[in-house]
């Protein structure tokens, strides 16, 4: 069941947003579709954290079932993690 994502999630939209000095782009994926597409990829426990940064993307804290650690950032029109050049 996949609620327990609902208001963590809600409270980092709002916090990121208040916090950010500018807001990812128009054309960005809602970030509940982000979310989506992280679960699919990933075998994620529960969400820490999700936190817009000036830099351009999403940065999301997670842990796997496994009990590791993992954050990423994620292209906000892809939905995609970032990779580094």
């Amino acid at each position: 069941m996949k609620l327990r994502y609902i208001f963590p999630v809600a409270l980092a939209m709002s916090a990121g947003a208040a916090c950010a000095d500018s807001p990812p782009p128009k054309q960005a994926l809602p970030l509940s579709e982000i979310v989506t597409k992280l679960e699919s990829q990933y075998d994620i426990a529960w969400i820490d954290e999700i936190e817009w940064d000036d830099d351009g993307y999403w940065e999301v804290e997670f842990y796997a079932r496994d009990g590791s650690k993992v954050e990423v950032k994620i292209d906000p029109v892809t939905g995609q993690p970032h990779m580094h050049p």
